[in-house]
C-alpha cells in the first residue's frame, strides 16, 4: 500500500511552530530550557494526543510519541529536535520533528501494522546550549553526575537551575538511557545547512558521514599596556598572538587536512578591550571538524604546536580548554542502501553526502545504526532567519523519509 505525507497539515504545523520562539527581528529563539523552548515541547505534547499518538517524555525532557504503547520490542526511532540558536530559523531541527510526527499519523489514519514499533523523539538541547547534545548523550547513556553538575552556558546559567525553573530535576536526566539493543535503528530527515545541494539543484542528499568535531577555548596571555608609550618591539601583545594564528589556519588545513577539513575562530574577546590599551589577554573559539578522525587528530597537534610557537617567539603565555570532542561516525550502509533503492524508485534526484554539521544522529550511533535524510538549503543558509528550503523539496524529502521507514520498520 503505498501512502504519502499530508503535505499541507504539515506546513500548517510548520507555520505553528514557526510562532513559538519569532522575534521581531524574524529570527527564532528557541534555546533549550528557555520558556519557547518549554511551549514548544507542550504544544508537541498536544499535537500528538489530538492525532491519538500517545506523547511521553523522560528525564532529559526528550518528548516522545508512539502508536502503541511502549513494550521491549527494539523500536525504529525516528526525529530530531526543537531547540534552535538564538536568532535561528525554523527548520533547523524542527522541520525533522515535524515529519517524524506526520509520518507516525500518516501510518496510524491508513491502520498500517509493522514489524517493529516506530517511536519519534524530540531531542533536548540539540544545539549545545549547556554543552550537548543533551537529549541524544542522555538516551545514549553518556551523561555523569559530573556533567549535570558543571553544566553551564555562555551567560553563567546553570543546567540544574534552569531545569528547576520548569519543574524537573536535572538527575532524572540519568535515568533516560536505553541500552544497546532497545533501538534497532534510527533515522532523521534535516536540512543540509550548506550550499551543496541548492547549487546542484537536486532533492535529497543520504548522508554517509557525519562530521567530527574539535572545539577548543584559547588564552593568549601578555601584557596591557599603554598604546602610546610601550614601543612596538617591547609589546607582549595578546592579540597579535591571535592574528598570526588565523592567519596560519588555511597553511594547517592545506597540509594537515583534507578536502572536509573546516577551522573556524568563531569568538573572540580582548582584555581589557580599550582602545588605548595593548591587549594583554585575548581569548578565542577554535572549532575544526572533519570527517576522519586521524585527521581531526592532526589538525588538533597542528595547531597545538603553532600557537606553542607563536607564544613563544611573542613571549606569551598559552592555555586551552577542550570544551567539546564529537569522533566523526559513518551512517549504515543497510540504512543507506534502503533510502537509495527508494530514491530510485520514486525518480528522485539525489547524491551521497557528508554532513558538516553534528547531529542527535551521530550521537544515538553509539548504540543504534543511524541513516539521515537531507533536504537543500536555499542559498546554504542556517542558523539564521535567511534558512528557507522549497516547499517541493521539503514534500519530497518528507515522502522519501515516509517509504524509507516503512521498509525499515518491515525489515
Amino acid at each position: 500500500m503505498s501512502i504519502a505525507v499530508n503535505f499541507e497539515r504539515l506546513k500548517s504545523d510548520l507555520e505553528e511552530l514557526r510562532r513559538i520562539g519569532l522575534a521581531d527581528d524574524g529570527g527564532i529563539y528557541r534555546q533549550a530550557f528557555s520558556e519557547s523552548d518549554i511551549l514548544a515541547r507542550e504544544w508537541l505534547k498536544a499535537k500528538l494526543s489530538e492525532a491519538g499518538l500517545i506523547a511521553s517524555s523522560d528525564g532529559a525532557a526528550n518528548v516522545f510519541g508512539r502508536i502503541t504503547k511502549p513494550d521491549d520490542s527494539p523500536c525504529i526511532l525516528i526525529g530530531s529536535h526543537l531547540d534552535s540558536v538564538p536568532c535561528g530559523g525554523n527548520l533547523d531541527g524542527g522541520l525533522g520533528v515535524l515529519v517524524a510526527l506526520e509520518s507516525l499519523r500518516c501510518i496510524k489514519e491508513n491502520n498500517i501494522e509493522t514489524k517493529h514499533p516506530i517511536e519519534m523523539v524530540a531531542f533536548s538541547d540539540e544545539e549545545g546550549r549547556f554543552g550537548g547534545p543533551l537529549g541524544s548523550l542522555a538516551l545514549s547513556g553518556e551523561i555523569t553526575p559530573e556533567d549535570l553538575v558543571n553544566a553551564v552556558d555562555l551567560y553563567g546559567n546553570y543546567l540544574k537551575d534552569e531545569m528547576a525553573l520548569h519543574g524537573f530535576d536535572v538527575n532524572d536526566i540519568l535515568h533516560a538511557r536505553r541500552n544497546q539493543g532497545m533501538i534497532k535503528a534510527y533515522l532523521e530527515l534535516h536540512i543540509e545547512q550548506g550550499p551543496v545541494l541548492d547549487k546542484e539543484k537536486l532533492n535529497v542528499g543520504i548522508v554517509e558521514g557525519i562530521t567530527g568535531l574539535r572545539k577548543w577555548n584559547i588564552r593568549l596571555i601578555g601584557n596591557a599596556d599603554h598604546a602610546g608609550t610601550t614601543p612596538m618591539k617591547m609589546r607582549t601583545d595578546a592579540f597579535s598572538g591571535l592574528a598570526e594564528f588565523a592567519g596560519e589556519i588555511p597553511r594547517i588545513i592545506e597540509e594537515h587536512g583534507s578536502d572536509e577539513s573546516v577551522a573556524t575562530i568563531g569568538k573572540v574577546d580582548l582584555f581589557p578591550g580599550m582602545a588605548n590599551t595593548v591587549p594583554g589577554q585575548v581569548e578565542f573559539s577554535l572549532d575544526m571538524r572533519d570527517i576522519d578522525n586521524k585527521i581531526l587528530d592532526e589538525l588538533s597537534d597542528a595547531c597545538r604546536r603553532a600557537l606553542s610557537a607563536i607564544a613563544r617567539r611573542r613571549m606569551l603565555m598559552f592555555e586551552f580548554d577542550i570544551i567539546s570532542e564529537i569522533d566523526p561516525v559513518r551512517c549504515s550502509k543497510d540504512i543507506i542502501d534502503v533510502i537509495q533503492d527508494t530514491a530510485e524508485s520514486m525518480d528522485i534526484m539525489y547524491r551521497n553526502i557528508n554532513s558538516g554539521a553534528v547531529h542527535d544522529a551521530q550521537i544515538i550511533s553509539r548504540i543504534a545504526p543511524v541513516g539521515m535524510i537531507f533536504v537543500p538549503s536555499k542559498d546554504g543558509r542556517s542558523h539564521s532567519p535567511a534558512e528557507w528550503t522549497y516547499w517541493e523539496d521539503m514534500e519530497i524529502g518528507a515522502n522519501l523519509y515516509l517509504q524509507s521507514l516503512l521498509k525499515m520498520a518491515d525489515s
